[in-house]
């Protein structure tokens, strides 16, 4: 399974703003340091706050923060809320217009693969995935 770039980024951000916590970090400094698209990183940011996994504040002095302690935001929660409308497989979502659909033996097997993917991931959390922190900060200080 393979990540967009969507949920790619929404994971940086919230790995940034673990690193950063409890300081509120402005959407325009988080797309500088990953080099993105400001633009496509409010999308993102407006996503995670809808979800309620960041917290957004506007003005002069705004920016996000975690909504939540990163020990109780899970990786899987974050992947399924931003990949929520993009099944693994067309047959998965809507699009019912395969061929051998009726008789496929591929569905069951590539649900198991997908739920398999998530089990891992809700295993971790945000914490977990930013002890380097002192190393991350550094990384991301530049």
């Amino acid at each position: 399974m393979r990540l967009d770039k969507f949920t790619d980024y929404a994971l940086r951000v919230l790995m940034t703003l673990a690193v950063r916590a409890p300081a509120r970090v402005p959407t325009s400094e988080i797309a500088t340091l990953h080099g993105l698209s400001e633009h496509h990183l409010s999308k993102v940011a407006t996503q995670l706050a809808n979800e309620g996994f960041a917290a957004s504040e506007r003005g002069r002095k705004g920016g996000l923060t975690l909504a939540r302690p990163a020990d109780q935001i899970r990786i899987g929660d974050v992947v399924r809320a931003m990949k929520r409308n993009d099944p693994v497989v067309e047959c998965f979502g809507t699009d019912k217009s395969c061929l051998i659909l009726p008789a496929c033996g591929l569905r069951e097997p590539l649900a198991q693969a997908q739920e398999a993917f998530f089990a891992t991931l809700d295993r971790y959390t945000l914490a977990d995935v930013t002890r380097s922190r002192r190393a991350l900060a550094a990384l991301l200080d530049t």
